[in-house]
């Protein structure tokens, strides 16, 4: 029996257990498209945008551990999901990728839309290869899936409308990798981690995303060697809940207590992260690394010991081989700074009687107290992540996603989309920045077309907020950084949408509370402080002369305004 290679590449993606395909219709994937219409195991999601495709397919692939499928027409439409992609691929999603091509017969000849699929995806990819030939087929669409994968990333196939048309024997699937191995390091490897610990008198763990199904492990491990727990920023839904060893983040958006625990360490051990801010690392400590992949191992800082290994697997190995640690005195010390730090930024999260500014830390922990203990959380780049990394607590039902690697700004409302479409009984919460929310704002049309119950809280502040704050610290008053905004709870009842409109700090409860409420999608429009500052855990003397000399050009050009603005609603008044 003969079927057309559309038909089957439909086929092969059902087998696989992808429930749909995120993309743009176009007439070079009008063969594909139609398969899918056909076939009742598989449905097409239609996007305003590629970019936005490809981040829900990430999305959705991030919080299965399963494949998932974006796919844009010939040219510009492929060419659109190379941001996403890229997110995709640094976030370590698994998600194939289908760009349609021009008529093969016009290949290498400058026609309409010609590009380069092969080359173009090459860089945000493990695997991009195109169909030329009948003979490829199930192959090439197979060896793809392996690599996402496999590999944990991104494949690109390529293939033309007509090539897609063509009919090949509809023979036997191959074989489809579903299990992943359990990997540990040699023996040799784990005695040494052991001896480290052995000597070290004041550990410290450093959690990634590696940390992923291991948290039973982790406590275990920090109870046993007494040893404070730090998180990156994408270790945070993994590590953070019922956590008595958790001491916070570090980074520039983290806590002066994760930073101090990393910093007085004697040695640091890093598990399941790739941490990219080397200014960050101790500067005294032995360090050694965990990591499935080698390739990490000792590229963001000095190591002492490198080893290769799942970060569940390599503890339970750990565990038989070292002693019980008496002396807890270094965990103590961390965990009272942890709690200094904490009760300072909520503090800083509580509105006093009266207030007429709504500060994002507030607005963020009213969010946090009001949705429910296994909602998804969708994040923008920028100032919605600092808010979110500080005030967003996790559980273990809790899921936290965000362009945490790539750093995209656009990514929380088409991620939530993702989330959205693939658990349809969970509250999916999309933190946005107002710029983040307009760059890709055609999607709010695709939320209202499916009726997803996505609730977007934008956290309006009519800037770039975290490019102005950089400009600051830098010395230089902001510039290109304002934004005007239209109501976008307004504009969004006019869609058919709920808006609210959130002006004062009492409006804030009641709007969150309606909106989980309301079995729809809602857009909450919330006017926070345009001038708040997100400290870092450290400031570096640069850093403050660079915002004092900010603040006396304000003054020197009239704009003494907005700076008496900064000073009162930051430090003054709260």
């Amino acid at each position: 029996m003969k079927v057309t290679i559309a038909a089957k590449l439909v086929s092969i993606l059902v087998e696989a257990g992808v429930k749909r395909v995120h993309g743009v219709v176009g007439d070079s994937l009008n063969g594909i498209v139609d398969e899918i219409r056909r076939n009742s195991n598989i449905e097409w999601i239609h996007y305003r945008h590629e970019e936005a495709a490809a981040f829900a397919a990430g999305a959705e692939a991030q919080l299965t551990g399963k494949l998932a499928v974006c796919a844009g027409s010939c040219g510009p439409g492929n060419l659109h999901l190379i941001n996403g992609l890229y997110d995709c691929h640094r976030s370590s999603a698994p998600v194939l990728a289908i760009a349609a091509h021009i008529p093969s017969s016009e290949i290498g000849t400058g026609y309409f839309q010609e590009t380069h699929p092969e080359l173009l995806f090459r860089e945000c990819s493990h695997y991009c290869e195109m169909i030329f030939s009948l003979n490829q087929v199930p192959r090439v669409p197979h060896i793809a899936m392996q690599h996402a994968i496999g590999m944990r990333g991104v494949a690109v196939i390529g293939l033309s409308g007509d090539v897609a048309m063509e009919e090949i024997e509809d023979t036997p699937l191959p074989y489809f990798l579903a299990d992943m191995p359990l990997v540990r390091p040699s023996d040799e490897g784990l005695d040494k981690l052991a001896d480290s610990i052995y000597k070290a008198d004041k550990i410290t763990l450093l959690c990634g995303s590696g940390c992923a199904g291991a948290h039973g492990e982790l406590i275990a491990l920090a109870k046993k060697i007494h040893s404070p727990m730090v998180h990156a920023l994408r270790g945070k839904e993994h590590v953070e809940y019922e956590n008595p060893y958790d001491v916070g983040m570090t980074g520039l958006i983290g806590f002066a207590s994760g930073y101090h625990a990393m910093e007085e360490s004697d040695l640091l051990i890093m598990l399941g992260t790739d941490f990219p801010y080397k200014d960050w690392y101790p500067s005294k400590s032995a360090i050694i690394q965990v990591d499935i992949r080698p390739e990490r191992l000792g590229r963001r800082c000095r190591i002492d010991l490198g080893l290769v290994g799942d970060v569940a697997q390599t503890i339970k190995a750990l565990l038989p081989l070292i002693e019980q640690k008496r002396d807890s005195s270094f965990l103590e010390r961390c965990i009272a700074r942890y709690q200094k730090s904490r009760a300072i930024l909520d503090a800083d999260a509580m509105e006093k009687s009266g207030g007429t500014i709504i500060h994002p830390e507030y607005l963020t922990k009213v969010i946090n107290e009001k949705v429910a203990q296994n909602a998804i959380f969708t994040v923008d780049v920028g100032t919605p992540t600092v808010w979110a990394a500080r005030y967003l607590k996790m559980t273990e039902g809790r899921r936290l996603i965000g362009s945490f690697s790539h750093g995209s700004m656009a990514n929380a409302m088409p991620q939530a989309i993702g989330a959205q479409l693939e658990f349809p009984e969970r509250q999916v919460i999309a933190l946005c920045g107002d710029g983040g929310f307009a760059m890709l704002m055609g999607e709010i049309l695709t939320i209202r077309q499916y009726n997803l119950p996505v609730k977007i809280v934008v956290f309006n502040n009519s800037s770039l907020g975290f490019v102005a704050m950089e400009m600051k610290v830098a010395g230089l008053p902001p510039f290109g950084t304002d934004l005007d905004n239209p109501d976008f709870a307004l504009m969004a009842e006019v869609m058919g949408i709920v808006g609210i409109r959130v002006e004062t700090p009492e409006e804030v409860a009641p709007a969150i509370e309606k909106a989980l409420a309301y079995n729809g999608p809602v857009v909450i429009n919330a006017l926070v402080n345009p001038t708040e500052l997100s400290m870092p855990p450290k400031v570096e003397l640069s850093q403050a002369r660079g915002f004092g000399v900010y603040m006396l050009k304000q003054i020197l050009n009239g704009e003494g305004g907005e700076v008496w603005q900064t000073l009162d609603s930051n430090f003054l008044n709260r």
